[in-house]
């Protein structure tokens, strides 16, 4: 990311009108959580029920809570389309300060509200966002379930690059040639450079918050670090050399967060030997992204963002 680039809001470019009756695309506010809230929540649950998996958004408090986040989150930018007073849909652009990369998320649509153009309008503002803050790579995890999204992502430049799948269950068998045990500061650093050499880049504010907050763990294969992850869950992500190093994290993790952990499909020694051990593949995603990106050099599981 270019230095030096400050990301500006309420700017001359917004509120952005669209032909669409007035429809208008704004940064969101403190004001907007609410309606935005349950915008969020009726539009997962719409597509939940439409395609027979669970909503990524459980309850309207869920939504709520993710809202106020993102609003609170000053690397989230946010904006909401609007019309005749009325929120329609909003999205996120988020920010990695350490990274080259943001990921969008969530973008969600009022179900009333498809084919008004909202969505393209919303995708635009946060792509636009990107390119103000000298940001030239954008990811996202987008459900094959919602072909419009998909569509939609597809027209505005964005890749296919993983097939992904939501498991659940546990636990699996551990791994006898190598060691778990929870991350320290003296990790980091070798946490970084593996995660440079699988993906190109190290996620360093995930890692360095995911050692303060006690959930990071690192997986070793002959006294080396082979693997880590910031947390089993749709929030954390994990790296390792082989899937054999992502196997034993998973094997050994406390706990699952969320409703599951996203697997790429690719990688069939890893999802043979989950759905050997019981666990159930939910419902599929897709891993997207705009601009460079370096095929992994590893194994991974990626996180909801990316």
């Amino acid at each position: 990311m270019a230095t030096g680039v400050q990301c500006q809001f309420g700017s001359d470019d917004y509120p952005i009108k669209s032909a669409f009756d007035s429809l208008t695309i704004r940064p969101i506010c403190k004001e907007d959580v609410e309606a935005s809230a349950r915008v969020a929540f009726a539009a997962h649950s719409a597509l939940a029920a439409r395609n027979g998996h669970p909503s990524e958004h459980p309850t309207p408090a869920f939504s709520a809570g993710l809202m106020n986040i993102k609003v609170k989150d000053p690397n989230a930018h946010g904006f909401v389309a609007e019309q005749g007073g009325k929120i329609l849909g909003s999205v996120f652009l988020n920010r990695f300060p350490s990274t080259p990369v943001a990921a969008i998320g969530p973008l969600t649509v009022d179900p009333s509200a498809e084919g008004t153009g909202a969505g393209r309008l919303l995708l635009n503002a946060a792509l636009e966002e990107a390119r103000a803050c000298a940001i030239l790579q954008v990811r996202l995890v987008q459900s094959p379930a919602h072909l419009r999204s998909l569509a939609l992502y597809s027209k505005l430049g964005f890749e296919v690059r993983e097939p992904l799948v939501l498991m659940q269950g546990g636990p699996t068998a551990a791994i006898d040639d190598r060691a778990v045990r929870k991350a320290d500061v003296h990790d980091i650093f070798y946490c970084e450079r593996l995660c440079a050499r699988v993906h190109g880049f190290p996620r360093s504010d995930e890692i360095h918050a995911a050692v303060e907050q006690r959930t990071a763990r690192v997986v070793l294969h002959d006294g080396l670090i082979t693997g880590y992850t910031t947390g089993i869950g749709l929030r954390g992500h994990t790296v390792g050399e082989t899937s054999e190093d992502v196997k034993a994290l998973i094997a050994t993790a406390p706990s699952i967060t969320g409703p599951g952990f996203f697997v790429p499909v690719r990688d069939g020694r890893l999802l043979r030997c989950l759905l050997a051990n019981g666990y159930r593949a939910v419902w599929q995603a897709t891993l997207m992204t705009s601009g460079a990106y370096q095929e992994p050099a590893g194994a991974f599981l990626p996180s909801i963002a990316y």
